[in-house]
C-alpha cells in the first residue's frame, strides 16, 4: 500500500506510541562502568566519571552505584610506583587486587571485571615489556597471564585483556586453567583500534606512552576485515566475550562482528566520546542527556550486547526519570 494509506507518522504521534514500537531499548543491566583506583582520590570536575578513587573512597562510591542498580564495573589501577616490567599489575598487594578484595565480600552480586594490561604500571607507558624500542610480544604474555591470575584470585569475576598482544587470550586462558580458575571468563578487547579518542583516559590512568605510540600493536582504524580476524583468533584461544573499542567511530565494525559471530559482544564507549559531548554540553551546544542516550542507543542498535560507558551512573538515573 502507498500514500495516503501508509502513513508512518501515525506511530510517531505520541510518546506512548513511539515507546510501543521502539526497536532498541537501553537496559542498565547491559552497562558496565569503568572505575579508576589509585593511592589517593583525585576528583575530575569536568569529566566526573574519570576521577580516581582510593580503595577506601571506592567503597562508598560502589555502594551508591549498587543502590542505583549498576550491576557491573571495570577496574583500572594506577599504582604508587612503576617499573620497566609493570610488576604492580600482578602484585598480590597491587592497587586493583586490594580493591577487589575490599569489594568482593561487600557486594557479592556486583560483577567485578578487571582490566588486564601493563600500560598503567610500566615506567614507559607501553602495554608490554620492551626490547630496545620495540614491544616484546611473547615475553609480555607471561606477565599478562600472571596479572589475570592474580586478579581472579583476588576476586575478579572476569578479566579483560586490553593490551592487543598476539596470543594473549590463549596465554591467559591456559594460566587461569592451570590455577584452577577455569570458570573465570575472558572479556577480550578483540578489536581495539589505535584511536585518537583515548586522550582523557590516558590522563586519568597516567598511561600515556613515554615515547612513540601504540600503532604497532593496536589496530589501524581503516581496517574492518582485520577486526574479524582478531575476533576469530580470540574465540579460538578461549575468549568468552568479544569487544570493539572505541564504539562510536566503529559502529560498522560492531555490526560486522555481530553478523559474523554468535559470542556476546561488548563495545567500549570511550573517554573521548564521553568528553566531546560533555564539552559541547558545557558550551550549551547540545543537551548532554539527549546526546548521550542517542549515542548509547546507536551502539546497542549496531549490535552490542554489553556497553562499557562512563555514562553508566547517570544512565541509572535517566532510565527511571
Amino acid at each position: 500500500m502507498t500514500f495516503p494509506a501508509t502513513r508512518l507518522r501515525r506511530l510517531r504521534r505520541t510518546g506512548a506510541l513511539r515507546s510501543l514500537v521502539r526497536e532498541t531499548r537501553l537496559d542498565l543491566a547491559d552497562f558496565v562502568l569503568p572505575l579508576f583506583v589509585a593511592p589517593a582520590s583525585v576528583p575530575n570536575e569536568s569529566l566526573p566519571a574519570l576521577g580516581r578513587f582510593s580503595v577506601e573512597d571506592l567503597v562508598p562510591e560502589v555502594d551508591e552505584l549498587a543502590h542505583r542498580g549498576v550491576s557491573a564495573v571495570l577496574l583500572f589501577g594506577i599504582p604508587e610506583t612503576k617499573d620497566e616490567e609493570g610488576s604492580g599489575a600482578w602484585d598480590d598487594d597491587g592497587i586493583v587486587q586490594r580493591a577487589l578484595r575490599e569489594l568482593r565480600p561487600r557486594y557479592p552480586e556486583l560483577l567485578l571485571v578487571a582490566d588486564v594490561c601493563l600500560c598503567e604500571y610500566t615506567s614507559h607507558g607501553h602495554c608490554g615489556v620492551l626490547d630496545g624500542d620495540e614491544i616484546a610480544n611473547d615475553e609480555t604474555l607471561e606477565l599478562l597471564a600472571r596479572t589475570a591470575v592474580s586478579q581472579a584470585e583476588a576476586g575478579a569475576d572476569a578479566v579483560a585483556p586490553s593490551d592487543m598482544m598476539d596470543g594473549r587470550v590463549g596465554a591467559i586462558r591456559a594460566a587461569l586453567d592451570d590455577a584452577d580458575l577455569g570458570s573465570t571468563p575472558i572479556m577480550a578487547y578483540s578489536a581495539k583500534y589505535a584511536s585518537a579518542f583515548y586522550g582523557p583516559f590516558r590522563e586519568a590512568a597516567d598511561s600515556a606512552p613515554a615515547f612513540g605510540d601504540r600503532h604497532g600493536y593496536q589496530m589501524d582504524p581503516a581496517n574492518v576485515r582485520e577486526a574479524l580476524r582478531e575476533c576469530a583468533l580470540d574465540l579460538a584461544e578461549g575468549a568468552d566475550v568479544l569487544m570493539v573499542k572505541p564504539a562510536l567511530p566503529n559502529l560498522d565494525v560492531i555490526r560486522a562482528v555481530r553478523d559474523r559471530f554468535d559470542a556476546p559482544l561488548a563495545a567500549y564507549n570511550v573517554s573521548g566520546e564521553y568528553a566531546m559531548i560533555k564539552a559541547a554540553a558545557a558550551r550549551g551546544w547540545l543537551d548532554e542527556r539527549t546526546a548521550a542516550l542517542e549515542s548509547l542507543t546507536a551502539i546497542k542498535r549496531a549490535g552490542a550486547d554489553v556497553v562499557i560507558s562512563y555514562w553508566t551512573k547517570e544512565l541509572a538515573a535517566w532510565l527511571v526519570a
